[in-house]
């Protein structure tokens, strides 16, 4: 049994081939709702979504559109952003709960998009488990890149959920969006080593109901158990840190914090609870001075004690508010203008923090975004109902503004049509007559998709589904990227 406190178990801090991200592409439908609208359509307060909740909008997809359309879309275009081609590509993992089939995989879907440039040779399924399902494919995809079972060839990771609720207090938590990413050696988003996981046996998110889209949801006590398995994370997570580094650790390593996000209060919270954990860890801390006496009547509470405390998140979310403007806030553009879209949540969050470092400086300002960014460390924390849950982290080695570049994030986001709340409601019953059902085929115009979107064409008698492909816009931005990273094809490991 390896002991965790040799530092020669975990003597290298990252991938010595340096595996980890190349490239990201995020996909999210073009029909949103303003989540002040939904206030008061459903009779809340003016501020419990925008501000309770901390979201802006909410995604949202039609008849037209399901999770293998989804996930092919980004997937295509990420290729296609990227030159990348499809024979280049020797695994293709899938992140996502939203299902719609028992035993034929998503993935099995998108093969279809490289068995037309004949790639059949192309590993890896799904993985589901609630919203951690993108976590456990991407960890899985790495692991193959830096293993001996490796061909020489990129591999893709696509994590996307379609997120809906049944009429009540939890409607305005939906979302969807799928981020699809180009994984392989030598990238500019290193995966680190070091990482911890939580997983346990519980039921505070779950769809025991296969007859319906809906999941059965305790919301506090989903919450209860996403802070416990942060706390478990980060308590595993710095003992292991602290073998390889002979260093203590606390917030003030990281340049950046991701967090899963079902809405952004809760990552609010999280980053307040990372601070308690530095806390317990050590009182003494710098950051505690200013407020060492109103502090001392935590020292002595025992962690689980405190997921109700209001006292002590009023205190530790004060301390923390620096910290989550520079170090988190910079990831959470998409999470609150799509919604929580499950699996892809948390990348959603790292493609936002990207946008941030490259989007455009004042009016004169010169600022090198790409030195800027270079040697950042980003601490990420994966949730997923049930539960599972990992922190690990990314160090950033190289360019990645062609990242930002490719996503066009504000551009696009500017391009959706924003339905009312009566569309919305209207759209999601229709969904629930359909689902599930045979020998159909969609009613919505495709006209109103985005350029190049993947839309369902029909299900036929035998469940049997269909699918073809808006034309992509001339005007795309893409970037000139296979030909130049492709460095390592079958023979070159």
């Amino acid at each position: 049994m390896v002991d965790r406190s040799d530092p020669i178990a975990f003597n290298s801090p990252e991938s010595p081939k340096g595996v980890g991200i190349h490239g990201m592409e995020v996909y999210f439908p073009r029909f949103a709702v303003r989540q002040t609208e939904l206030e008061k359509f459903m009779g809340a307060s003016e501020g419990k979504f925008t501000i309770g909740l901390g979201q802006q909008n909410m995604a949202f997809v039609n008849d037209l559109e399901d999770i293998n359309s989804v996930c092919m879309t980004a997937v295509a275009n990420l290729l296609e952003k990227y030159n990348i081609a499809p024979t280049d590509i020797g695994r293709l993992e899938v992140g996502t709960e939203t299902i719609i089939d028992k035993s034929k995989s998503v993935k099995t879907t998108l093969v279809q998009i490289f068995n037309e440039h004949g790639n059949f040779d192309i590993e890896g399924v799904d993985n589901i488990n609630a919203c951690y399902g993108g976590t456990a494919a991407l960890l899985n995809t790495m692991a193959w890149v830096e293993s001996s079972a490796w061909d020489g060839r990129y591999a893709v990771v696509v994590a996307g959920d379609i997120a809906v609720y049944e009429e009540g207090p939890a409607r305005p938590t939906g979302g969807c969006a799928a981020v699809a990413m180009l994984i392989g050696r030598d990238a500019p988003i290193v995966l680190q080593t070091v990482r911890s996981s939580h997983f346990e046996d519980a039921y505070d998110f779950y769809k025991p109901n296969l007859s319906s889209e809906y999941p059965t949801v305790f919301g506090q006590e989903s919450n209860v158990c996403y802070l416990r398995a942060l706390d478990g994370c980060y308590r595993r997570f710095a003992e292991k840190w602290e073998a390889v580094n002979r260093k203590k650790l606390t917030m003030d390593e990281w340049n950046h914090v991701v967090l899963h996000s079902p809405y952004n209060k809760l990552v609010k919270k999280s980053g307040a609870r990372m601070v308690y954990n530095d806390f317990i860890r050590d009182h003494n801390l710098p950051i505690f001075k200013k407020q060492e006496k109103d502090l001392q009547k935590f020292q002595h509470l025992m962690p689980e004690e405190t997921y109700d405390d209001r006292e002590l998140e009023k205190a530790f979310t004060e301390i923390a508010r620096p910290m989550y403007k520079d170090k988190v806030e910079p990831s959470v553009l998409l999470p609150q203008e799509l919604g929580n879209s499950y699996t892809a949540s948390m990348y959603t969050g790292l493609l936002s923090l990207i946008h941030n470092w490259h989007k455009p400086k004042p009016m004169g300002a010169q600022v090198d975004t790409e030195a800027q960014s270079i040697g950042k460390k980003v601490l990420m924390f994966s949730y997923g109902s049930g539960l599972a849950a990992t922190l690990f982290s990314f160090s950033i080695t190289g360019p990645t503004g062609h990242i930002a570049a490719a996503a066009n994030l504000e551009e696009r986001l500017e391009e959706r049509k924003f339905l009312s709340p009566q569309e919305f409601t209207t759209t999601l019953t229709d969904r629930e007559t359909k689902y599930g059902k045979f020998d159909w085929s969609p009613s919505s115009d495709t006209t109103a998709l985005f350029p190049g979107t993947y839309y369902l064409k029909q299900v036929d008698a035998h469940g049997r589904r269909s699918y073809a492909r808006v034309p992509v816009s001339p005007f795309r931005r893409t970037i000139n990227y296979g030909a130049s990273a492709f460095h390592s094809r079958m023979g070159g490991r």
